[in-house]
């Protein structure tokens, strides 16, 4: 094996100017931490089923043997075991740092036609069903989502779709994946702006942020106040979010020497939300670890699947109409060093030519009442759905 390549300085760009210049088929990514464009593909990354961290590795040192400096690993893996990746090591790559809140975002035009996937009432018979299994002591949680699919009277613009979920929360782990496959008609894109970090490394450091337990935010400062003490107090959110924490818990401590784990949830606030979260850090107890393994050990946390995993995603395989993709996957990226950040595919989108595919879902616990939990997956919606243009689709 040759000697490593030298790691070339990143040039400095500014975080506008990377979101300006993504394109369908380029990935790209922002957080608190910084922005990161990715464009061209140097080599795919293909792995059998639990093996894609091992082969992204590969992956990432046969990039550094070909002379190219400071790689990484780039894309999105879907929800089931057997769910498609998109996995590159792309050629170029360039940083930036945290976007800025303010600036025009591009307006996503066309008319459209909204058709919920499954029905409404097709939903909360499936809560009820779900609720059953809880009752039996086959689950203690399962998180049911459905799809509301849109067809536009015109392509639908993915840059323009994704400037406006960055500018409205430019705090939000924000990307856009290309995921076409062989027989499609037009740029197969994931984007949106999700609240969860899975798990970050940077050096020794980790940190998982899991969100579970919610309440629709409504701009009205003394009912949103309102809601988040209730949120807070809520025995029913508080116990579905303890099962998510003790989970990542406990995974990220096989990990680590050193874990921090909050005793309290706090709320974190987005445009559309209130969420119940949970900030664990730890002290990695090696550096043999990277980034994407730690998110593959992790997921799927509860909070997008149920307790027990197991019988929770076999009873979402039976309980959920559609397929749901990449929706509740990871999505993220992994440098040479192990370095990166991974984050739950949620608060997303499926673009391809006129149509839009926007999912959301709701944990289903005892006590769950199937009305609410629709609500919820309607309000989460609305992140997606604000960014079209079309906050009252349904």
């Amino acid at each position: 094996m040759s000697s490593p390549a030298p790691v070339r300085p990143r040039p400095v760009h500014r975080a506008a100017d990377l979101l300006a210049a993504y394109l369908p088929g380029s990935f790209y990514y922002s957080s608190a931490r910084g922005s990161l464009l990715a464009d061209g593909v140097h080599a795919r990354v293909h792995a059998a089923t639990g093996s894609r961290a091992a082969a992204a590795t590969e992956a990432l040192e046969a990039a550094r043997d070909a002379g190219i400096g400071d790689p990484i690993v780039a894309g999105a893996i879907g929800f089931r075991p057997d769910a498609p990746s998109s996995l590159v090591v792309p050629a170029v790559v360039r940083r930036a740092g945290a976007p800025a809140a303010g600036g025009a975002a591009p307006v996503v035009a066309g008319d459209w036609t909204v058709t919920p996937k499954p029905a409404p009432e097709v939903y909360t018979t499936a809560v009820r069903r779900a609720l059953d299994l809880i009752g039996e002591g086959e689950l203690r949680k399962v998180v049911l989502a459905r799809c509301l699919e849109l067809t536009a009277s015109a392509p639908v613009s993915a840059p323009a779709l994704l400037a406006r979920l960055v500018h409205a929360d430019p705090a939000a782990h924000a990307f856009a994946v290309d995921v076409s496959a062989p027989g499609d008609p037009a740029p197969r894109t994931v984007l949106g702006a999700s609240p969860e970090l899975l798990v970050s490394r940077h050096g020794s450091g980790c940190v998982a942020n899991p969100l579970a337990g919610s309440r629709p935010r409504v701009g009205d400062e003394a009912e949103d106040a309102r809601r988040v003490t209730e949120l807070l107090a809520s025995e029913k959110d508080r116990a579905e979010h303890a099962l998510v924490t003790a989970q990542v818990a406990e995974v990220l401590g096989r990990f680590c020497d050193d874990l921090d784990v909050p005793a309290e949830p706090v709320v974190l606030g987005t445009p559309t939300m209130w969420h119940l979260s949970t900030r664990i850090s730890g002290r990695m107890a090696g550096d043999g670890v990277s980034s994407l393994a730690l998110a593959e050990a992790l997921h799927p946390t509860p909070a997008v699947c149920g307790v027990p995993v197991d019988r929770a995603r076999d009873a979402i395989a039976v309980l959920e109409p559609e397929d749901r993709g990449y929706y509740a996957g990871l999505v993220g990226w992994t440098g040479a060093d192990g370095d990166g950040e991974w984050v739950v595919t949620i608060r997303s989108a499926e673009v391809c030519n006129r149509t839009v595919r926007v999912f959301a879902g709701a944990g289903v616990v005892a006590g769950s009442d199937p009305e609410a939990e629709l609500a919820e997956t309607s309000a989460k919606s609305r992140t997606v759905l604000r960014a079209l243009g079309l906050e009252d689709a349904e």
